[in-house]
């Protein structure tokens, strides 16, 4: 294979990648902690896109549990959102043998 040639699979493959990322960017995701109680919303670009808290779990003289679940519900939230976009582009580079590790 020359170098021309691999130049321009390493074009297509690139365009391929974009396209990806900005098909996962539309995407959002839900998460939730605490059995439901604390949800979030979370798109393909990692941005918290709302969160919703159940009255319940709103107890002024225990903040410290949910602070924990807002945490815990946003952290999966992004988990959940990364994971769509390495799925996403496993496909591309996947049959390559290709592997992004840390890309996003």
């Amino acid at each position: 294979m020359n170098i021309q040639m691999m130049m321009k699979q390493a074009q297509k493959m690139q365009k391929k990648i974009e396209e990806a990322q900005a098909e996962a960017a539309q995407e959002v995701v839900e998460a939730s902690a605490g059995g439901g109680m604390v949800s979030v919303q979370v798109n393909g670009k990692n941005q918290v896109l709302g969160i919703k808290i159940e009255k319940e779990v709103v107890d002024p003289e225990d903040i410290e549990m949910l602070q924990d679940l807002i945490v815990a519900a946003v952290n999966e939230g992004m988990n959940k959102a990364q994971e769509k976009m390495q799925e996403k582009l496993s496909k591309i580079t996947g049959n390559l043998g290709i592997n992004l590790p840390g890309m996003f």
